[in-house]
């Protein structure tokens, strides 16, 4: 009968028990989840594939960029800095020996605001010293006249000396129709200026115009053409002004498209923000899967609260951090390797003090908290009040390294609301 009776006993035991293959696969789904969530938040559906290359670097000029608005946690320094919330970086496709380019935008989605758009060009120095014809390579100025000639005549013509500096006319042109690059009416001019002839570095041209119209039409992206001319109009050969090219030299040398966009995402200002303090976004949070907590799990949000000492913990931020290699995203997540969001955590307890940051509506839940007034009424929530913005740069899936800013990713202050 005893024998029976622990037969039956392990048995429901058994039944009871959810199989060790069920646990995992639930598990995993919860992670899948919850990553699919973490991507919405980012603005991704998928994301970008890790690098197998382990030798691709980003493009310097991205770097600089992200170290200027950014800390060594990604946090923004100062939100007026970036035009817009997304930057993106494009090398040349073409590597012609002309000076011509052509640079693939498809990972732009279209719903991206085009706000800026600039090629950048490495200048190279001559590669031989060549004597220059003055009148050539002298820019020729519009100088005001003394007083009484002024009366004159107000405008004088000279040709300035150039101290030594010989300038040439660089030019980009968004190239029209593919067969007729070399006519004037197969290409628009987008941007002109004097360089001098022996300088070297990047030379950047704003080209907004043209991304724009390929942004509304992608078949009529034909890519970009650069003329090098003397003041005297004369085409230059291309052994006395050169620019990098993406086949013959370093990478860190190449031609690159920088594209300033705003996605549209913005968050919209805390409506309720502690008198003196500062406005801060606030996006809500994207909703997780409703699931009925265990009896531990109602035990452990009854005791938020209280610290190891079982004393009350007061209303205050404490760290959360966030790790991108623990995540899987180390792969294409060029910086930051991770960052602190913070989280708020702790008691409101009446009377609340300015120390807690309280708005008014905190305030008066509190006292009818404490005066029992109404039932069902609970003290306020500790949770965040200001909240900060991330950077992140990385490569996507062509390869092309974006920087982006999302709003609302890290807990500045809490106070109880």
């Amino acid at each position: 009968m005893l024998t029976s009776a622990i037969w039956i006993s392990v048995m429901g035991l058994a039944v009871c028990r959810p199989p060790a293959n069920h646990l995992e696969s639930e598990s995993e789904e919860v992670r899948s989840e919850a990553i699919r969530r973490l991507l919405e938040v980012f603005g991704m559906e998928d994301p970008p594939a890790a690098l197998a290359r382990g030798h691709k670097q980003p493009p310097q000029y991205m770097l600089d960029l992200y170290n200027t608005i950014a800390d060594v946690d990604g946090v923004t320094k100062d939100p007026t800095l970036l035009e817009g919330n997304t930057v993106r970086s494009f090398f040349d496709k073409l590597h012609s020996d002309q000076i011509e380019f052509l640079f693939n935008m498809s990972t732009v989605a279209k719903s991206e605001k085009i706000l800026t758009a600039e090629l950048h060009l490495f200048k190279l120095r001559p590669q031989a010293s060549l004597a220059f014809n003055r009148h050539h390579f002298c820019q020729v100025r519009r100088l005001q006249s003394a007083e009484k000639t002024a009366r004159r005549r107000k405008d004088l013509l000279r040709v300035n000396r150039c101290s030594g500096v010989f300038l040439t006319q660089v030019s980009v042109y968004q190239v029209l129709e593919s067969g007729r690059k070399n006519v004037s009416q197969g290409k628009k001019l987008l941007s002109s200026r004097l360089v001098p002839i022996h300088s070297s570095g990047w030379e950047v041209f704003t080209i907004t115009q043209a991304v724009r119209s390929w942004m509304s039409d992608e078949g009529s992206n034909l890519g970009l053409l650069v003329s090098v001319r003397t003041l005297a109009g004369l085409q230059m050969d291309l052994k006395t002004v050169r620019f990098a090219s993406g086949r013959d030299h370093h990478h860190s040398k190449q031609p690159m498209l920088v594209l300033f966009t705003d996605d549209g995402r913005r968050a919209a200002s805390l409506e309720v923000m502690p008198k003196g303090s500062e406005d801060a976004p606030a996006r809500p949070s994207l909703p997780f899967p409703s699931m009925p907590l265990s009896a531990a799990a109602r035990r452990s949000a009854r005791s938020i609260d209280y610290d190891e000492s079982g004393e009350k913990m007061p209303c205050q931020r404490l760290p959360l951090y966030v790790d991108f290699e623990e995540i899987g995203w180390s792969g294409w997540i060029v910086s930051p390797r991770g960052y602190n969001a913070y989280h708020c955590k702790g008691s409101c307890p009446f009377p609340l003090g300015q120390n807690m940051r309280p708005t008014n509506h905190a305030t008066v839940q509190s006292i009818i908290n404490a005066l029992k007034l109404t039932k069902g009424i609970e003290t306020p929530c500790c949770v965040p009040d200001k909240l900060f913005s991330i950077n992140l740069l990385y490569f996507d899936d062509d390869e092309n390294v974006v920087l982006k800013q999302y709003d609302d990713m890290v807990a500045g202050s809490c106070g109880c609301h």
